[in-house]
């Protein structure tokens, strides 16, 4: 029994792990778990079982991680398990409760008949000698051939990678912790040397925020995977089609998002916060559930201090990657997920979300407060390879690129429309309000890879992506008013990074800056748009280290 649960074990590795370092790490882990298993419980049969149920039930969770995130399971999914993380997953698979009931009932006597019939014992200390062996040898392999960030988005090697994340996440905390920052130093944010870290919070802002003047209702808009196509080269686009990117003052500007082809909430979390992702290195995948409740600066908190009342309109269920709390933790005083929209579809047609978002303004209108709203669009979504709504454009025709390339410019001409007719529905209902928008592309799609520099070797734009070249993380920022006129667009620079977002809405409403905010746009002018890349880190390592000492970084 023993040595066909372990035959079964390998069966199921030599199945899902490809190439001779995967297979030799993956078994090297199976040795571990079970070694590792014998020294707590000394028989090897049961230790065996748990054995195979624990690797089994690793690949199918990370396979259905891949499905839904295009990434397979890490070390950190284990060191981050949140009631949020459960709490999707029976979201999306509200069966999975009673398949997990019933798994339980039928494994649990199963385990407890192979415990006492098994007549073998084994030696705790040649166990734990072996486990020893295991962990330096795992160890030693991941540290000579590191793994690269984009290994775990092939959906393959699921036990192997999951050793080999062990080893990065394990060495990186080690090291700098969950955030890059500098070491503790006296001062903070401009106070006196030696200032006690709460005193900031405990200060007003240099300037006061006079919460009865009358601000404009601001919306930020996130329009996903969108950037101007045509810095690809000979791509046919319809006539006016950059338009769409430009400000009301008619110039054209970038942001270098830190996401290219997928990871949204990188951008949601840079625009909310004005914070950089990269500061989390290997462990930014997971920066919404590792910042929950931990960052006391953001976006949404500077305007509420200003009076302001926060909405957020997400698109998907608010457990994923605990976006709900860590939007609440940044200052979203009402978040409304897509079960509160009644909708069990995240992809919608831009038009729900715009409608949906002149819904809650209406029912805010009431408290005559000004209303900040941030209204996610997904209509251009991934993947472009079918043609999502054709009837919403029956008089569309296709400029003749290729086939998935004129989808994605059909989807943007829907999107334009639909926020047209948003605009000119706010002018018309609110004659007597004053609105600023300030839209953005949260990344570029997949698409824009094979686009930008045709024919360009793929060990090259593969150097290009990691080493976050702009020209495939730049994306666009625009700026427009509704019965209203920017007062200040100083920091509306024409190239900008994600992370000072947040400067340029607060300048352009006249929402005077906190003093973390006030440090950050002197990094932004020092640094001429650039954030995190700026002097290879330092000056947002010694931001970080600020915002730790004055207590709106917690617990990193």
């Amino acid at each position: 029994m023993v040595a066909a649960l372990h035959v079964a074990a390998l069966a199921v590795l030599f199945a899902t792990e490809y190439g001779a370092f995967a297979i030799t790490l993956s078994l090297l882990a199976w040795v571990f778990a079970n070694c590792l298993l014998l020294a707590m419980l000394r028989r090897p049969g049961i230790a065996a079982a748990l054995a195979l149920a624990l690797t089994v039930m690793l690949i199918v969770l990370s396979r259905f991680k891949f499905d839904i995130l295009q990434l397979s399971l890490t070390f950190l999914d284990f060191l981050i398990i949140d009631r949020d993380t459960f709490s999707f997953l029976l979201s999306v698979f509200p069966r999975l409760r009673n398949q997990l009931i019933v798994a339980g009932i039928v494994a649990v006597p199963l385990l407890w008949a192979i415990w006492r019939a098994d007549p073998f014992r084994a030696r705790r200390g040649l166990a734990l000698a072996a486990v020893g062996v295991t962990t330096v040898a795992m160890s030693a392999m991941s540290v000579a051939v590191p793994e690269q960030p984009w290994e775990p988005f092939q959906g393959v090697n699921h036990v192997s990678n999951l050793a080999r994340s062990g080893v990065v996440a394990v060495s990186r905390l080690a090291s700098t912790g969950w955030i890059e920052a500098d070491p503790p130093a006296a001062g903070s944010l401009g106070l006196a040397r030696g200032a006690n870290a709460a005193v900031l919070t405990a200060l007003p802002p240099v300037e006061t925020c006079d919460a009865t003047v009358r601000r404009p209702h601001i919306i930020m808009l996130l329009d996903e995977s969108s950037f101007d196509i045509t810095a690809a080269p000979g791509i046919k686009v319809p006539p006016g089609y950059s338009d769409f990117f430009k400000s009301t003052d008619g110039r054209q500007r970038t942001m270098i998002a830190e996401a290219t082809g997928g990871p949204t909430w990188y951008t949601e979390f840079n625009v909310l916060t004005g914070m950089s992702v990269r500061s989390f290195g290997d462990l930014k995948f997971y920066v919404t559930r590792i910042t929950a409740d931990r960052i006391g600066r953001g976006l949404p908190q500077a305007l509420q201090r200003c009076g302001y009342k926060t909405v957020s309109l997400y698109p998907t269920y608010g457990d994923f990657l605990s976006a709900r709390a860590f939007q609440k933790g940044v200052g979203i005083d009402r978040f409304i997920d897509m079960a509160e929209m009644g909708v069990d579809e995240d992809m919608q047609p831009d038009k729900f979300y715009f409608d949906q978002a002149l819904k809650v303004f209406a029912d805010e209108q009431p408290s005559q407060s000004p209303v900040f709203m941030f209204v996610y669009l997904t209509a251009n979504h991934f993947p472009w390879t079918s043609a999502y709504r054709p009837d919403l454009t029956p008089d569309w025709t296709p400029p003749g690129n290729t086939a998935e390339i004129d989808e994605y410019i059909r989807r943007q001409t829907m999107t334009a429309k639909d926020y047209r007719d948003f605009t000119a529905r706010l002018a018309e209902d609110y004659p007597d309000q004053s609105f600023l928008v300030l839209r953005f592309g949260d990344h570029q799609p997949a698409i824009s890879q094979k686009l930008l520099e045709p024919g360009i070797d793929r060990k090259e734009l593969a150097q290009r992506v990691m080493t976050a070249d702009p020209r495939y993380f730049s994306t666009y920022y625009a700026l427009d008013g509704i019965n209203f006129q920017p007062s200040d667009l100083s920091s509306a620079l024409e190239t900008l990074d994600a992370a000072y977002i947040p400067l340029v809405i607060q300048d352009a409403a006249g929402i005077p800056l906190d003093p973390s905010f006030r440090e950050q746009k002197s990094i932004m002018l020092r640094c001429k748009g650039v954030f995190y890349a700026c002097k290879e880190g330092a000056e947002v390592r010694h931001f970080n280290r600020l915002l730790i000492d004055a207590g709106l970084i917690k617990g990193l």
